[in-house]
């Protein structure tokens, strides 16, 4: 993304943000309340069109991204908050991020016609595996409802897997977990980079200055740094935003544990 601008009715709330996220990277999007990160998301996932600027994706520039082209695009997203469907089981709720692998179609899949046994049964498979890999293939004939919510979370994610996708974007991934539970998703998130690239929007920062390779920092809707997790940590307009107008030495370690903002901007 080059030079994104968003204007809401005549409110600006981004002006002039570029954002490139490498092959086999991870990086983090972080900023206080307001500062725009939500937003930035939603133009990756095209739920907003920008204003003006150029959102560019495998060598070609995506004029009218939509929500609903990202996976055959290769690209998978997780939400604020969960977004499953309350009538499927878990093992269905993951199926639906595999139906770009189903030759059928995933409605006659899920739905197991005769033409489409091959598909349902490896969309199956598929699904398994990715609930596997998450720790939560005991929970697949289960419906989300009956779950706590760190395991719907790990659904989630699950379902953003096995589409297989080329970039996943990770808007607040962290919320409502654990220590223990943040620290095993920092976990995953190393672990998939070798397999695609991650775009994180999140507040732990300790989470953030742990898993990302690169960050890019918001604050009032502008771009105000980007670099590695060090650089950025030691960059004193990022302290300011977090920590206020006294900036005093030893306050960047402190940016490593600060809660940038859980009203989400």
């Amino acid at each position: 993304m080059t030079g994104i601008n968003v204007a809401f009715g005549g409110v600006l709330a981004l002006t002039d943000v570029s954002v490139t996220v490498e092959p086999g990277q991870v990086h983090g999007l972080i900023g206080p309340n307001g500062a725009g990160k939500t937003t930035l998301f939603n133009v990756a996932c095209g739920l907003v069109r920008p204003t003006s600027g150029r959102i560019v994706w495998r060598g070609e520039e995506m004029r009218r991204l939509q929500p609903s082209k990202l996976t055959s695009l290769g690209i998978a997203r997780t939400l604020q908050g969960v977004g499953l469907f309350p009538g499927m089981t878990v093992l269905e709720n993951v199926m639906v991020g595999a139906h770009r692998h189903a030759r059928a179609g995933f409605f006659s899949a899920l739905v197991a016609l005769p033409t489409s046994d091959k598909d349902e049964r490896l969309l199956r498979e598929r699904a398994m595996r990715a609930l596997t890999e998450l720790n939560a293939e005991r929970y697949a004939g289960r419906y989300p409802g009956s779950l706590p919510y760190p395991v719907q979370k790990r659904v989630a994610l699950a379902r953003a897997l096995v589409s297989e996708p080329e970039l996943l974007l990770l808007d607040e991934p962290a919320s409502g977990l654990s220590e223990d539970e943040m620290n095993e998703l920092g976990e995953l998130i190393r672990s998939v980079v070798g397999r695609m690239s991650v775009l994180l929007v999140e507040h732990h920062m300790d989470l953030v200055m742990r898993v990302c390779d690169r960050i890019t920092v918001l604050d009032s809707g502008k771009q105000i740094a980007a670099g590695t997790p060090a650089e950025v940590q030691a960059d004193p307009a990022v302290t300011e935003a977090y920590l206020g107008d006294a900036v005093e030495p030893g306050d960047a370690d402190e940016l490593t544990h600060a809660d940038g903002g859980r009203n989400h901007a």
